[in-house]
């Protein structure tokens, strides 16, 4: 892949909108109406094919195209399988599949790709390319690519290390155990440096394991249990300023005294499984709705609504019941009126449509004052006949389930520290992970350091930076079965949900931090001291286990795992894609390491070359 180590330099990291200062947001935010241009929920809702294989199965990356709207010219896309997203890929629990992951991609990077000054919410948002011309480094990317089984419990072999790459031609040989709880998985490119491109370009889909957990609930199933892909989009054009067919990675840029600051993605259109704005008819029952926010930075803040006569909704309180985590099944099923899904979380969740025969319920994201992304996102047609059904929301979805406390882990436990801060203290500048070490009372700061101090209960523990890069030397290895506490404290810049390959976790706690920063810039030290401030508490939504957490500004967020499942390398990284691929990833090893961290040449054989 030309060139591919550029998307690492310092100019190009990119932040979230969270980050823009607050007159760039705000100047300049009118939206033009080109988005309109497009009729809503015109389009049905297409279900992705599902495959329950046996001991093995080969799967095949595509070039294809797709409509994303009927108004609209085919879309090129990269898929799995010719679908978009790819199959569902539906697995019982302690029967292995070997799967093959054959690239049959020949063609050209399927998106356009314009980066523009940011001016306003507007120069990011507006449809189209405007006069902005395509990347020729995107445009000139070759599908080298490394499938990633987000949330399974596999080793590192067949994890989908990033620089374990296979161009067209070549072949990805994966075993997964299967060896986990029910659960709601996905499976996603994972290339280094540009997973925000071949994610984008079409290359994810779910991965359900099912066991007799489940099994016994007779939750909705075959026609009522529905696969939910989430994802924002933009639209290029031609030079006449029409819709040209093509998907658009339209991202922002603004220059601070460090340098030039590129925003990650953020388009004005919603789709689902691939379709802009559709609709699902649906009977008045109840439906199970598999949720997942395949995003590249959006965080999805969903409510449903019955609409009225005058194109308004009434909201419907309570009408998301939650059965579900990333992980597994909850303990107890928790009725929301709002289902929060940062990039790569995904839900389980029951809907009953019994009280809405003849209506339109629609699915819409609830803006956050931020970034005022298009509410609309799939509408629900209810039939008018009365259907008989008996299902009543189980009381127990897994009465397995067990959470997990500071109480019950070991006493010796090791504890980790992660730090996300910014290159230069703001929260307008680059975004970076930190890996922390402790450093004992009357440390003098040495040239360049970056240092953490947490406050608590009268206690000050100092941290200094001891791995930024993703080739810096490995310093978090792990021992086999071992339970650990990961600690990850926000200090500057915008939200960053976090996902640890290999295991499941539970969150333990969720604390919010006065934080100040110090600056020395004859000697290039910043200390940041980040003193607790109270309890902000998990969300219903956050009690479950769970593969990716969100990490919002000045929150502490502490989960607990334990790392049985794999050994060998593996990464950890924020799933805001632009920030994962431009430095915000790190490995970790469990017992011995598996792959260098350095850059790797593409195999030249099916297998892997660790």
């Amino acid at each position: 892949m030309p060139n591919r180590r550029q998307f690492l330099t310092r100019s190009a990291l990119g932040v979230g909108l969270a980050a823009v200062p607050v007159a760039l947001l705000t100047s300049g935010a009118g939206r033009s109406g080109a988005a309109a241009d497009l009729a809503k929920f015109a389009d049905p809702l297409p279900i992705p094919p599902v495959l329950k294989p046996g001991a093995t199965l080969s799967i095949r990356q595509l070039a294809g195209t797709i409509r994303a709207h009927s108004q609209l010219p085919p879309t090129p896309v990269w898929t799995y399988e010719g679908s978009y997203p790819g199959p569902v890929i539906d697995v019982r629990r302690g029967q292995p599949v070997t799967v093959t992951w054959s690239n049959k991609i020949e063609s050209a990077y399927p998106v356009t790709a314009v980066e523009v000054p940011f001016t306003g919410i507007g120069s990011i948002l507006d449809p189209g390319r405007g006069d902005a011309v395509p990347l020729p480094e995107v445009a000139a990317l070759t599908p080298s690519l490394v499938t990633h089984l987000h949330g399974g419990a596999i080793g590192a072999a067949s994890d989908g290390w990033p620089m374990d790459l296979r161009a067209a031609g070549q072949a990805q040989v994966a075993k997964y155990p299967n060896d986990q709880r029910a659960s709601t998985l996905w499976y996603h490119d994972h290339a280094m440096d540009v997973t925000a491109y071949t994610v984008h370009a079409g290359l994810a889909g779910l991965y359900l394991v099912r066991d007799p957990e489940e099994d016994v609930l007779k939750l909705p199933c075959g026609v009522k249990e529905i696969p939910l892909v989430l994802a924002d989009r933009n639209l290029d054009t031609d030079a006449s300023g029409a819709y040209n067919g093509r998907f658009l990675h339209k991202i922002g840029y603004y220059d601070t005294a460090l340098g030039r600051v590129r925003l990650p993605f953020a388009g004005p259109f919603s789709t689902v499984n691939g379709v802009i704005w559709p609709y699902l008819d649906v009977t008045a029952q109840w439906y199970r709705f598999r949720v997942l926010n395949a995003s590249n930075a959006r965080t999805y803040r969903l409510e449903l609504g019955k609409e009225n006569p005058d194109g308004s909704t009434t909201p419907l309180n309570g009408a998301f019941v939650q059965i579900g985590t990333e992980q597994g099944l909850l303990g107890a099923p928790v009725r929301q009126d709002r289902l929060t899904l940062a990039p790569a979380e995904r839900a389980d969740v029951l809907v009953n449509f019994t009280a809405y025969r003849g209506a339109k319920v629609r699915l819409s994201t609830v803006d956050d004052g931020t970034l005022p992304l298009g509410r609309e996102v799939l509408q629900f047609r209810v039939a008018s006949p009365t259907v008989s059904d008996s299902f009543v929301p189980p009381a127990a979805p897994s009465p397995t389930f067990a959470r997990v406390t500071a109480a019950s882990l070991p006493a010796t436990r090791v504890e980790r520290w992660v730090a996300s801060a910014t290159d230069d203290g703001t929260t307008g500048g680059h975004p970076e992970m930190w890996e922390l070490g402790r450093v004992a009372a009357g440390y003098q700061p040495q040239h360049g350091d970056r240092l953490v101090k947490i406050v608590k209960n009268g206690v000050t523990t100092t941290f200094r930076r001891v791995a930024l890069n993703f080739t810096d030397p490995v310093t978090f290895t792990v021992r086999p079965d071992d339970w650990e506490v990961w600690n990850f404290v926000h200090l500057s810049g915008p939200n960053h949900p976090t996902h640890i390959h290999l295991v499941s976790f539970q969150a333990l706690s969720r604390d919010t931090y006065d934080v100040t920063v110090a600056t020395d810039p004859a000697n290039d030290v910043l200390t940041y001291t980040a003193t607790y401030g109270a309890p902000k508490g998990l969300g219903p939504d956050e009690q479950g286990w769970k593969d990716t957490i969100r990490i919002d500004e000045h929150d502490l967020v502490s989960v607990a795992a334990q790392f049985r499942a794999g050994t060998g390398s593996f990464v950890y990284h924020c799933h805001i894609l632009e920030h994962e691929d431009h430095g915000m990833m790190r490995p970790f090893v469990v017992g011995t390491a598996s792959a260098p961290v350095s850059p790797a040449p593409t195999s030249t054989s099916s297998g892997h070359h660790h």
